[in-house]
């Protein structure tokens, strides 16, 4: 009998938020803290384990308000913010099958795409024989296809099956998760999503309420 594949999630929160000048997670967006969004996004019975990686203490507080686990850190390199999160993950969830990175400043990621992504990757096997061995190797990505252009816009989250986890647990220094996607690039899975405004991050307060007001509309 086949094991159930389960996936884990890191929300990555360790920005410094030059840009923004303040940190732009606990900005308020639509009434709350953005970061919440993620909060909320993740809120799936898909994710079998999540944390918060920050180096703000902050962070660690609305954390610890809204229930969601945290680790705080400090620790410079983005490197270290995936090390961190993945061993406390796995720590708790030895045997997960897959981990989806997604960042804190994506406040119009919805939870249905997150659900999307992890359902895809638990349930769509290529071959029934080979199906939790060929599931582990695939990396999926979010996109959206743009008018009038048939390659699409990629961006995060971005979820690794578990063969990768080692390479991810020993990143160069200051390199995220791109390092993989660049070196397997037939193992990328591009899930492409109907509103390409989900793949917009926050980097500065303009684009924040530029953002908020598309959420408004959207109700």
């Amino acid at each position: 009998m086949k094991k159930s594949l389960t996936v884990g999630c890191v929300i990555m929160a360790s920005g410094l938020s030059r840009r923004f000048g303040t940190n732009k997670l606990l900005a308020d967006f639509c009434g709350q803290p953005m970061l919440c969004r993620a909060f909320d996004a993740t809120a799936t019975p898909g994710i079998a384990a999540r944390i918060v990686v920050t180096r703000s203490e902050d962070v660690q507080a609305l954390c610890r308000t809204q229930g969601v686990p945290v680790l705080l850190h400090s620790l410079p390199g983005r490197n270290d913010t995936v090390r961190l999160g993945l061993s406390a993950l796995l720590e708790q969830q030895p045997e997960l099958s897959g981990c989806i990175f997604l960042p804190g400043d994506q406040p119009l990621l919805r939870r249905e795409t997150v659900e999307a992504m992890t359902e895809r990757f638990c349930h769509e096997q290529p071959s029934p024989t080979e199906w939790q061995k060929e599931t582990e190797r695939e990396i999926f990505r979010l996109g959206a296809v743009a008018d009038n252009d048939p390659t699409p816009l990629v961006g995060s989250p971005v979820l690794f099956g578990s063969s990768f986890f080692s390479e991810l647990l020993t990143l160069p220094e200051n390199k995220g998760g791109n390092v993989l996607l660049k070196k397997y690039p037939a193992q990328v899975r591009t899930i492409c999503i109907a509103d390409s405004a989900e793949l917009l991050d926050a980097d500065i307060p303009e684009v924040l309420q530029q953002l908020e007001t598309i959420a408004r509309q959207k109700g």
